[in-house]
């Protein structure tokens, strides 16, 4: 249902106002992918003008969820919505690679036809742990901490960034201190070390990006990130790893399977 201004108390702009409802649609799947719609009537349907209309498309073609025809003689005023939401099941990534084979996030990415990378930004000490990292790692304050961030890409796009954090007395003197990869993924090292992965709980909110995420993750305008905090467990529920994680809300959904406890 369209919502004028009379009938509504969003005090978003009108433009706004207008993209959100045609982006809920094209995300939800109300509006099948490569679907032409008439802006004659979009302009109809939100009772307004053809500035405004195309104030909203603007925004909706930064994000890249629109397409205009303006030019083609065979829809001269037409818009053609596209989905470019992407599934993202984090259960999958947790588990160590197969030996010889690529970080498992990224074998995950390549069964969906998916080209997928990862681009190491910084690995440093950090002396004293942020609070909600030494609560989550069961440290005390100003315990020390590594991190290492990283950003992902699908298809040349940026996907997520992640900030992971460990404590620093059980990756002292290992390959994660230096800045490289790590061959097999950092799950495969700290089964190596004697800390497998057993469990992760994930904490997802929406969020309002950062000036930091907001630039590295190339986002259009104001549209929120979606924020994963995961807390890695290993033997006697030992938390080993913190991921905090920020992917383009616009882009991306997560999916989570559960089964019946037995």
């Amino acid at each position: 249902m369209s919502t004028t201004s009379e009938q509504t108390t969003d005090r978003r702009p009108l433009h706004e106002r207008v993209a959100a409802d045609l982006r809920d649609e094209i995300l939800s799947g109300v509006v099948f992918p490569g679907t032409v719609l008439s802006a004659a009537e979009l302009r109809r349907r939100y009772a307004t003008s053809s500035a405004t209309l195309n104030q909203a498309l603007e925004l909706l073609g930064e994000e890249r969820l629109v397409t205009r025809r303006a030019d083609t003689a065979e829809a001269p005023d037409t818009v053609v919505l596209k989905h470019r939401q992407r599934t993202m099941r984090p259960s999958r990534s947790v588990a160590p690679s197969d030996p010889g084979q690529p970080y498992r996030w990224i074998t995950e990415a390549r069964k969906r036809g998916v080209r997928a990378n990862s681009t190491l930004l910084e690995v440093k000490v950090v002396p004293e742990a942020p609070a909600h990292v030494a609560r989550a790692l069961g440290l005390d304050a100003g315990s020390p901490v590594l991190l290492r961030s990283q950003v992902l890409t699908f298809d040349d796009e940026p996907a997520g960034l992640v900030k992971a954090y460990f404590p620093l007395e059980i990756v002292r003197g290992t390959a994660m201190m230096e800045h490289r990869k790590i061959r097999g993924g950092i799950s495969t090292l700290l089964t190596q070390l004697g800390y497998p992965p057993c469990r992760c709980v994930d904490s997802v909110s929406a969020r309002i990006p950062t000036q930091e995420q907001h630039a590295l993750l190339r986002l259009p305008g104001n549209v929120p990130v979606l924020r994963t905090f995961r807390v890695v467990y290993s033997d006697n529920d030992r938390p080993v790893e913190v991921h905090d994680t920020v992917e383009a809300g616009h882009l991306y959904e997560l999916q989570y399977e559960f089964s019946q406890a037995q």
